[in-house]
């Protein structure tokens, strides 16, 4: 029990310094080049890996959905993930990894699991900026560094996979539910920033209803770089953060800079002081909200429920 203790400790530490822990696996070849890829999910969304057990077909079940197994008492959706991304399984389905997600709890179907690796966050790109953007892929992860020839591994978009297969009337955004529009000081934004297609499309249809300004960027560097640029702004004209930023909600996972690491410099730069941080991740657990609290976000909010989000925005805004 103490092994695997320090095992979570170690990972959650690892947030300190921008690095994560990145599990690989593969789904068969694809159907353009016929090569069997490298696919990532970061460690702290993986709850168990287990051998393919025996699966319960649904009547009437999804596209994609293989159906249900019965796992130390719970009974819980296995999704194809092959079929998902349009891979073909050389071997067959041999592995089940069961995920945490967003207040949820699935099983994904996988040909292989090759290994786990520790990466910083800056050997991982955004799909959209290095020119790979696809609605399933997040970011590609540079495992070897930057340098010519290394192994790439795309990283998927989780959110957008199980909107994909199953839409949830929960993840929009209901005005009657949210209530009314945010009171920001005048001539103020929230700064947002997240990886995932899906989110960054669900915050702004958020903060649209809630007639709040914002700008959404893909990343924490992308997030601190234009803070950066707005405090340089601010002093030019004997202002402070606070006259251009009333909140900067952010992701936990990002290329580049993740979302502990940003709250962290935001918190320990005395420009940004009084500047409230809500992170907004699907990574739930109570190690996960302690290590919020720790970095000293003034809110956590569990993806994505949109009355919750408008919620906890509310409490942590100057009044």
């Amino acid at each position: 029990m103490k092994s695997v203790q320090k095992e979570i400790d170690e990972r959650t530490n690892l947030t300190g310094s921008n690095k994560f822990e990145l599990l690989l696996f593969r789904l068969g070849t694809d159907s353009a080049l016929g090569q069997s890829e490298l696919f990532g999910i970061n460690v702290f969304k993986i709850r168990e890996i287990v051998a393919m057990p025996s699966i319960t077909p649904i009547v009437g079940a999804t596209p994609h959905s293989l159906g249900v197994v019965n796992l130390r008492g719970q009974v819980i959706p296995v999704l194809d993930l092959p079929s998902i991304v349009g891979c073909k399984p050389q071997t067959g389905l041999n592995i089940m990894l069961v995920t945490e997600y967003a207040r949820t709890t699935q099983a994904f179907a996988v040909e292989s699991v090759e290994d786990i690796v520790r990466l910083d966050w800056n050997q991982v790109l955004s799909a959209e900026t290095s020119g790979a953007a696809h609605n399933l892929v997040t970011s590609i992860a540079r495992l070897d560094g930057n340098k010519d020839g290394t192994r790439l591994a795309q990283v998927l978009d989780v959110e957008a996979i199980l909107q994909m297969v199953s839409p949830s009337d929960e993840h929009q955004v209901d005005p009657q539910k949210v209530g009314p529009k945010l009171k920001l000081k005048s001539g103020t934004i929230i700064l947002a920033a997240d990886d995932s297609f899906v989110a960054r499309s669900l915050i702004e249809q958020e903060l649209q209803v809630l007639q709040a300004p914002y700008e959404m960027v893909k990343s924490g560097k992308e997030a601190w770089d234009r803070l950066n640029a707005l405090a340089k702004t601010a002093a030019a004209e004997g202002k402070t953060i606070l006259d251009k930023v009333s909140l900067v909600l952010t992701d936990l996972e990002m290329p580049e800079m993740d979302g502990f690491t940003l709250t962290r410099n935001i918190k320990q730069d005395a420009r940004f002081e009084g500047l409230p941080v809500v992170i907004h991740s699907s990574l739930s657990g109570s190690a996960n909200e302690d290590h919020v609290r720790s970095v000293g976000a003034d809110g956590y909010v569990a993806k994505f429920v949109a009355e919750d989000l408008a919620q906890t925005l509310r409490s942590v805004l100057p009044r």
